[in-house]
């Protein structure tokens, strides 16, 4: 029996990995796609992955930092920029942590070793140069040990090799990745406090008991720095948002993908939305959003407060999905109605798992005045191709 390469031990690791971590399809009866996460759930012992059942306290800058007893975490950036001649970039950088065991069974008292880690992170990192309509993407798997990844709270670092957010000062923050193909350096600035999404930071994703996340996002954050695509690099400016999320949770049955909005308004207010989409067409109740004043106060939003109609779609030459392309979406009590659009159409992620995000752009009127935004959307759920190469 032939040994396998290093390589090919790395890359059959990397996907048992990814596998474990996300959604796998299943066709019903019907011949409909379904996603199912994590089969079995952690047991409520002391031994299991803590749960959200309610609001916590969130500090800072302590919950910048790593939460290693929620299974799954992540720290979240995407942005919208421009060139001094006003060429339109978007960009993502996520850093995922998940645990693969609690951690009061990660290590025993006796066998401490600075290789052993029951932590992995992944990341994605995309460019999209929306005027070549070029889309690049890349991902990496690394453990949390030996330093190849990792996350603090102060001073403020999420890094996998050299991919990283890094604090520089309070507020500030440099983002830096770099491939074969594209690289981005940018600083970005805080403007306003963390909002927490929710109530107070609790979101509920789902009916069952604890099925809920930790979640804070910081908007608005002016962004210079350069962006390099092939040969060319460009100084850009332009604005980021971050989330950072953290729980030990799963789609309830039922439940086939989500479509989630970042929207950042050129008059300081920025909204977030999350549907939940269920296997009969309808959207889950606990699907949510927020609106973000330009002072940093919030409102939030429940499903039955906004009115999302799809005017069109794009089909994945790839993949063979059909993602939304174009939307309508109205908030009667913000007397807000927008009409927005992918700035490309072919912005799918074809990694270890497969789906939509990318730069959008909306407009329209919120109490009769114009309002324009920018901003990305994800999108789960609407291709069989969660699966993975295994």
């Amino acid at each position: 029996m032939k040994k396998l390469s290093i390589l090919a031990f790395l890359l059959v690791f990397a996907a048992g990995i990814i596998f474990a971590l996300w959604p796998q399809p299943q066709v019903t009866a019907t011949g409909k796609a379904t996603v199912a996460w994590l089969e079995s759930q952690p047991s409520e012992s002391e031994n299991s992955f803590s749960r959200v059942y309610e609001p916590q306290e969130i500090l800072f800058p302590r919950d910048l930092g790593p939460h290693e007893d929620y299974q799954t975490e992540w720290w979240y950036y995407t942005g919208n920029l421009e060139t001094t001649s006003g060429r339109p970039l978007g960009f993502q950088l996520t850093i995922f942590r998940r645990a693969l065991t609690p951690a009061i069974e990660a290590i025993g008292s006796d066998s401490f070793s600075n290789w052993r880690s029951n932590q992995v992170y992944f990341a994605h990192f995309t460019i999209s140069d929306v005027a070549k309509q070029s889309f690049y993407t890349k991902e990496r798997f690394s453990r949390g040990a030996m330093g190849l990844a990792g996350a603090q709270a102060s001073p403020y670092q999420v890094w996998l090799e050299d991919w990283s957010a890094t604090e520089l000062a309070p507020g500030q923050v440099q983002l830096v990745a770099k491939t074969d193909e594209v690289a981005l350096d940018l600083t970005l600035q805080e403007t306003l406090p963390p909002i927490l999404q929710g109530d107070r930071g609790y979101s509920v994703k789902g009916e069952e008991p604890g099925n809920a996340s930790i979640y804070y996002s910081i908007v608005q954050q002016p962004t210079t720095g350069t962006i390099t695509v092939g040969d060319e690099t460009f100084a850009v400016t332009g604005l980021t948002w971050k989330d950072h999320e953290y729980s030990t949770s799963s789609l309830s049955p039922g439940t086939v993908g989500w479509d989630w909005f970042s929207l950042q308004f050129d008059q300081g207010t920025a909204l977030m939305l999350y549907v939940l989409r269920k296997e009969d067409g309808t959207i889950a109740p606990s699907s949510g959003g927020t609106f973000i004043s330009a002072d940093g106060s919030v409102q939030p939003l429940k499903s039955q407060d906004w009115q999302l109609q799809v005017l069109d779609t794009w089909k994945s030459p790839t993949s063979k999905g059909e993602y939304p392309s174009k939307w309508q979406l109205s908030i009667p009590q913000l007397d807000l109605t927008l009409t927005g659009k992918s700035l490309m159409a072919n912005q799918e992620l074809n990694l270890s798992t497969t789906y939509w995000e990318g730069a959008v752009e909306f407009q329209g009127q919120q109490q009769e005045k114009p309002v324009q935004a920018k901003g990305y959307v994800e999108m789960t759920g609407y291709t069989q191709g969660l699966d993975t190469v295994l």
